[in-house]
């Protein structure tokens, strides 16, 4: 079975389906000619969202997690291109020419690497050129000199790693304005996201194929203890819904809170707390909003702690009742606060039927949901927020409320993040409780 470990992991998910390890070996032995011969017929090998467009396209940009398989993509897109047209030029562009050589050429996923000796290139490092046998020629280029790109023609591109390229819009221009030649010029385009004012233009932009995807995608063929590592360090903040999720996430101009703001509020541990409350924003309808449900606390230090966001979608009264009922349960809080505007005394009553002991403090909304979450902005910009862990929903409600009152979150209302408000309104803009208890969590 020591054979199956240097196999692609579909392969390797077969081999293992099998009921016993004689007849894995067995089948290793039956089939080593064949995968020999396969070792280098990408179409064998790729998953379906490593396989090029079929739609008519100039840009095929790729927004995907570290270890996706974007450069091993790129580089086998190159390869196809150049071993099927005699003559092709080929533009190569990374941040810097050491990246492109590093990684699109000489990496293990880099045009030497991926192709067979009949018909692997030649490399000229001080001319910047490969060269195939049927006079196909790549030539490497630098972001960092977007000019480089300015007077050169080439039939086809590959833009690695774009969004962190120093003059990407610069170099991207000139890139692209150098695809002249041929009848149908093309440019693949490997990153991983970042909202930089490049990526956010090809977003937009008539022409442009994007695929997405995650680290995870990938994971067959990534070591376990990597993806176990980066799931335990990342997964559900910023860097990790970028790096690894493939996501890009954008700020929006005049937001109360940003990414960074809320990065800096996050901790590892908790000190012990004064109060615990529950904060709920209850949905107009059943099949509507989401049910914001947010369980804060206030430490011995002073701050504010977002504990737990215990949020539901889709859920009838009881339902989210009951979710409140727990919630208060796990995190021992001392009161429920809820907004009674859609439907009044029908939410005290819906939390009392299932069995709510607490009290439950009805509160009324006299202005704005935005307005109401100013002044709760206002403590996390003076540092006096936790988050006791990476709240991705309620984060990025959070970012989508907009000075002057407008919203351009996810959903049609930020329920989470009103919640919230109501939650630190009651910890630590409203009165404050006359007999502190000390719990410890």
């Amino acid at each position: 079975m020591a054979k199956s470990k240097k196999l692609p992991g579909h392969i390797r998910a077969l081999i293992k389906g099998l009921p016993t390890e004689d007849e894995a070996n067995d089948w290793l032995t039956r089939n080593d000619h064949l995968l020999g011969a396969l070792g280098y017929e990408w179409s064998f090998w790729r998953r379906p969202e490593q396989t090029a467009p079929l739609d008519d396209w100039r840009c095929w940009l790729i927004l995907a997690g570290r270890g996706f398989g974007k450069t091993r993509t790129g580089a086998e897109w190159v390869r196809a291109q150049a071993e099927a047209t005699p003559g092709l030029r080929v533009a190569l562009v990374g941040a810097t020419l050491a990246d492109v050589r590093a990684v699109m050429v000489e990496g293990e996923s880099g045009l030497l690497a991926i192709s067979p000796d009949a018909t692997r290139p030649s490399f000229e490092p001080s001319l910047r050129r490969l060269s195939w046998r049927n006079g196909a020629v790549a030539t490497l280029y630098a972001a960092t000199e977007p000019d480089g790109l300015r007077g050169p023609e080439h039939h086809i591109g590959w833009a690695d790693e774009c969004a962190k390229w120093e003059h990407g819009i610069d170099a991207w221009d000139n890139l692209t304005l150098g695809l002249r030649l041929g009848e149908a010029p093309r440019l693949i385009a490997t990153t991983t996201p970042r909202p930089v004012p490049l990526i956010r233009r090809l977003m937009a932009e008539e022409g442009v194929i994007v695929t997405q995807g995650r680290t995870a995608d990938n994971a067959i063929n990534l070591p376990r203890p990597f993806m176990a590592a980066m799931t335990r360090l990342y997964d559900g903040t910023r860097i990790g819904r970028q790096e690894l999720d493939g996501q890009l996430i954008t700020e929006v101009d005049g937001a109360l809170w940003t990414r960074d703001m809320i990065a800096a509020a996050r901790i590892e541990s908790l000190p012990a707390l004064r109060r615990v409350v529950v904060a709920v924003d209850p949905p107009a309808s059943a099949t509507g909003d989401a049910c914001g449900i947010i369980v804060a606390g206030l430490g011995i230090d002073g701050l504010g702690y977002v504990l737990a966001d215990a949020s539901i979608k889709g859920a009838r009264p009881e339902a989210w009742a009951r979710q409140v009922d727990e919630a208060a349960r796990q995190w021992q809080a001392d009161r429920v606060v809820a907004e009674a505007n859609n439907g009044g005394l029908m939410v005290e009553s819906v939390l009392r039927a299932a069995n709510a002991q607490l009290p439950i403090r009805l509160v009324r909304a006299s202005y704005g949901k935005v307005a109401r979450a100013e002044p709760v902005a206002a403590l996390y910009e003076r540092g006096r927020v936790r988050h006791a862990a990476a709240f991705s929903a309620l984060e990025d409600e959070l970012c989508g409320l907009v000075t002057g009152g407008a919203y351009h979150g996810p959903g049609r209302s930020p329920d989470r993040a009103d919640a919230l408000v109501w939650a630190m309104t009651e910890l630590m803009l409203g009165r404050a409780e006359t007999e502190p208890r000390v719990r410890v969590v």
